[in-house]
């Protein structure tokens, strides 16, 4: 099963909106992930550990990316956005594949930019 974490070890609950950008030859770009109210901001989650980034987990191993932020409104986190950069083509296949996983489990569909 395919999975987003915060915390190794520990699924992510909530489904993030999903933004990709690719550059023009198809060969670099970028994911950005959006999460509302995220399972991991709870207090309760603080016992589980820190975020030290966001992994993306599936059969084939682990996608990792370092650049977390979370969103606080008054002063109080409200949401995380992280960046996930696609570097090669074969990297941008990797991040398919884990997105039609990901997709699949939690029954999301792909609306292409017009």
């Amino acid at each position: 099963m395919a999975s987003i974490q915060f915390i190794s070890g520990f699924d992510e609950e909530v489904v993030p909106d999903i933004n990709l950008t690719r550059s023009r030859d198809g060969s670099t770009g970028t994911a950005t992930f959006r999460f509302a109210n995220p399972k991991v901001l709870e207090s309760s989650s603080t016992d589980q550990g820190e975020i030290t980034g966001m992994f993306l987990v599936d059969e084939e191993g682990k996608l990792v990316t370092r650049d977390v932020n979370a969103l606080f409104i008054n002063g109080k986190p409200q949401a995380i956005e992280a960046v996930y950069v696609i570097k090669n083509p074969d990297d941008w296949d990797r991040f398919m594949r884990f997105m039609e996983r990901y997709a699949k489990d939690n029954n999301l569909t792909f609306t292409k930019a017009t």
